[in-house]
């Protein structure tokens, strides 16, 4: 997951933001696999809320070898960490893990190809019950439509249901997959590929319609 992006003995500061939609009283698994990948390593960690960053920024006495933060705060956090510093989120990370990161930044390139009136098919993993602003159900739709500036049409799916014909799509948009092993997500993205339809994954399209694409795959040397 970290391979190349923190030294051994190097430090991370993990920006994690407890909303609504943080489970009441841990950690999600995404963030709770990325601390132990960080110690199995003989790395450090700092993990704070984004209202905290500035201040353990301000009280290091040297910058952290990089900082990882949960996708939906990346515009805030991306204003606090200086240029110099890689920074990427959890949601990234997973994409690499889980997947083939390449295939997904190729795809996500192609948000720029979207127009209004196509469709998105969004996929979670999981089966959590949507809240209020649902990160997969409103606010990356939100912010796509933002970005290409139009409505698009969006279709949701969970688990390992996946639509057979996957040629109304122009776009599918896939959780970070923390609940999947590696194969099953290389076998969506292949899928996809079959059918000459764009895949990215949360993180990714985040990035992108936040317009911090280029330095959230900074780390990666993309």
């Amino acid at each position: 997951m970290l391979t190349g992006l923190a030294p051994t003995g190097g430090l991370a500061l993990l920006v994690v933001p407890i909303d609504l939609e943080a489970p009441k009283g841990r950690l999600i698994l995404p963030q709770v696999q990325t601390i132990r990948t960080i110690l199995d390593q003989d790395s450090w960690c700092i993990v704070v809320k984004e209202n905290a960053l500035q201040a353990a920024l301000d009280r290091l006495n040297q910058p952290p070898d990089l900082v990882i933060t949960d996708s939906q705060a990346f515009s805030e956090v991306s204003v606090i960490v200086p240029d110099s510093v890689p920074l990427t989120s959890f949601s990234i990370l997973f994409s690499r893990l889980k997947g083939d990161l390449s295939l997904l930044v190729n795809g996500t390139r192609q948000i720029d190809q979207l127009r209004p009136g196509q469709q998105v098919l969004m996929c979670e993993s999981c089966s959590h019950h949507p809240l209020e602003d649902d990160i997969g159900r409103e606010k990356i739709p939100r912010w796509l439509q933002q970005y290409i500036g139009g409505e698009l049409q969006f279709s949701h799916v969970r688990g390992h249901d996946f639509p057979e014909d996957l040629s109304p799509y122009q776009l599918v948009v896939q959780c970070g997959a923390c609940m999947w092993n590696r194969r099953e997500m290389l076998t969506r993205i292949e899928r996809c590929q079959q059918a000459g339809v764009a895949i990215s994954n949360y993180g990714l399209t985040i990035a992108f319609a936040k317009v911090i694409f280029p330095r959230a795959l900074q780390p990666f040397n993309l």
